[in-house]
């Protein structure tokens, strides 16, 4: 999968960046920090898509009688850092263009 992500497989790579989850922690992280909400559908959708791509996988803590986990393979956390950089190099140019507040940067 390249760059740009779409917003919805930003934000699941974001919600597993600092390790694994199961889909409903997904689901609340994205909702709670994109403001949008997400059904169980479009995370789980999703995240079959993306580990299609090999993007993200089951994690083999996953087991009889638990919730799948799932966690970022490297791909995924190269097309995280990608996608990353982008966003913020667009996000430079719309505070160059004073359309935000800006902030120092080093």
């Amino acid at each position: 999968m390249e760059t740009p992500l779409t917003p919805v497989v930003f934000h699941i790579l974001l919600a597993m960046a600092d390790g694994e989850k199961h889909g409903y922690a997904i689901m609340k992280h994205v909702e709670e920090h994109s403001g949008q909400a997400m059904g169980p559908g479009t995370i789980y959708g999703s995240i079959q898509r993306m580990a299609e791509a090999g993007l993200v996988r089951e994690s083999t803590r996953s087991g009889k009688g638990r919730r799948r986990l799932y966690e970022v393979t490297a791909a995924g956390r190269v097309a995280l850092r990608a996608e990353a950089r982008r966003i913020d190099h667009v996000a430079d140019l719309a505070r160059a263009r004073g359309l935000v507040p800006g902030r120092d940067r080093a």
